[in-house]
């Protein structure tokens, strides 16, 4: 049987995170946990709510599997922090495949990935660590999503594209086939990227163009 897990986070995508874990794999949830600055509850839905800085001694990785339900704050880099920092003491960080997608047999997905319903992965697709799809995505033959980033709804990402590692992309954005999407680029609503990007710059538009002067980091997401 699978080790329970603790969920790393407290707000609303932990909430989500427990209902899709509970009612549609093979997981139960034992507790949340945060860092004691932001504990704000001593239960979320019934479970306990741990301080992260000594989550090992309550539910020690021996025993436990965690997942780090953080959204895509501070772009990705607060979910990122929380996912290596888990791994370095020693938890192995579960992945959950909902069970209403579409995952050809040999896509590779890492740990700390959560695929929502009606998402498309197909043949010989790589998806990295600590990736977040939102619903309803497709993702074309032979594309890698490097670790670290976020893919908000009803994205179509064609064959042969890559995504950066870091990166965030909005509802609705469309990538041409053998599109390479830089690492930490944010790719606005409704974009349709037909080229390859620049590092930590962000893109909106049909066809997409770089905001002039913008950094990605100062997108508040």
């Amino acid at each position: 049987m699978p080790k329970p897990l603790v969920l790393v986070g407290a707000g609303e995508f932990a909430r989500i995170a427990l209902e899709y874990f509970e009612h549609d794999s093979d997981r139960d949830v034992a507790a949340f946990s945060v860092e004691r600055e932001y504990i704000s509850a001593d239960r979320i839905e019934g479970r306990p709510v741990v301080a992260y800085e000594t989550l090992e001694y309550a539910f020690p990785p021996e025993e436990f599997d965690v997942f780090v339900a953080v959204p895509a704050s501070q772009l990705n880099r607060l979910r990122t922090r929380l996912f290596q920092d888990a791994r370095r003491r020693g938890y192995t960080c579960a992945t959950y495949i909902s069970s209403r997608a579409f995952v050809w047999r040999n896509a590779e997905i890492g740990q700390n990935c959560f695929i929502f319903e009606n998402n498309v992965v197909q043949p010989f697709v790589r998806i990295g660590d600590n990736c977040i799809l939102w619903s309803g995505n497709h993702v074309g033959h032979r594309t890698v999503v490097h670790d670290n980033v976020f893919v908000a709804s009803h994205a179509v990402i064609s064959g042969y594209c890559e995504i950066g590692a870091g990166s965030f992309v909005g509802v609705n954005a469309t990538f041409n086939d053998n599109v390479k999407v830089a690492e930490d680029n944010v790719i606005g609503a409704g974009a349709l990227v037909t080229r390859d990007t620049e590092a930590g710059r962000v893109y909106v538009g049909s066809p997409a163009r770089a905001v002039p002067g913008k950094s990605s980091f100062d997108v508040g997401i």
